[in-house]
């Protein structure tokens, strides 16, 4: 993985904890900001971790992006999972390189993108949508991370069936989640996981019911909440303003009959 910023890389400018810019690096591209504009041809061949000033002479850091910045910055026109959920999402799956996953619905692509990034070089996805508008904006996402080739997007009604068999992970991220769990039972591998996320305690019930019913073990619900501690000496505390609910993951293991 090259070191030097090059034609057509995504940089993440950061100005401070709360202002930062994904921003593509193009010859003769100029980036205005609130604080000045930024000539983006002056980083061609420098380090990631540069500095450099605004024509108003205020400084910013050209950092290298990660899957995280991707996600929170990524095109939307729906609310997204939340970097937080979308890991332990993850970690329930049990998936990793090489691994085959049905996903349900992509909306614009945010937990696409972290499983797409997980699954790769060998792994696919495949990703339900009933909304075109939707897969739209998840495929320019998809592409901006150079993920598009380890996804397939439908644009199919999950609820009335999966077409893949035989699959390590089914995740759902739907309003009726349990109308789909029959289905995910005859995609999954034996032992395979499926991972639930929702925001209503309700949907939790009814979706726990229907895992039960349907021959999935070991099944849990979790609720992550993050608070970020604001460090300065003789200050250091909690964060006043934190992430708190954001939703429900249900998460069970395929068994035999």
């Amino acid at each position: 993985m090259s070191k030097l910023i090059r034609e057509g890389d995504y940089i993440l400018l950061y100005l401070d904890r709360r202002r930062t810019y994904l921003v593509r690096v193009e010859e003769g591209k100029n980036f205005h900001t609130h604080k000045g504009f930024i000539q983006l041809d002056g980083l061609l061949g420098k380090e990631y971790g540069t500095r450099i000033k605004s024509n108003l002479n205020v400084e910013f850091v050209a950092l290298k992006p990660i899957l995280r910045d991707f996600i929170i910055k990524a095109l939307r026109k729906t609310q997204i999972m939340y970097p937080k959920d979308i890991a332990l999402t993850i970690i329930f799956s049990g998936i990793g390189p090489g691994s085959l996953v049905v996903e349900a619905g992509t909306g614009t692509g945010a937990l696409t993108m972290a499983l797409a990034h997980f699954v790769k070089p060998n792994g696919h996805v495949y990703s339900y949508e009933v909304r075109a508008e939707f897969l739209e904006v998840a495929k320019k996402n998809l592409k901006r991370l150079g993920l598009l080739d380890f996804v397939k997007l439908k644009n199919k009604d999950v609820t009335e069936g999966i077409d893949e068999q035989n699959v390590d992970a089914v995740i759902l991220d739907l309003a009726t989640p349990w109308l789909v769990v029959p289905h995910a039972y005859k995609a999954l591998k034996p032992s395979g996981n499926l991972v639930s996320f929702s925001p209503t305690i309700d949907q939790v019930l009814k979706t726990t019911e229907a895992l039960k019913e349907n021959n999935f073990v070991d099944v849990k619900t979790f609720e992550c909440l993050l608070r970020e501690m604001r460090v300065e000496r003789g200050k250091t505390r909690p964060q006043t303003l934190m992430t708190g609910h954001t939703g429900y993951i249900t998460c069970a293991r395929k068994t035999l009959k």
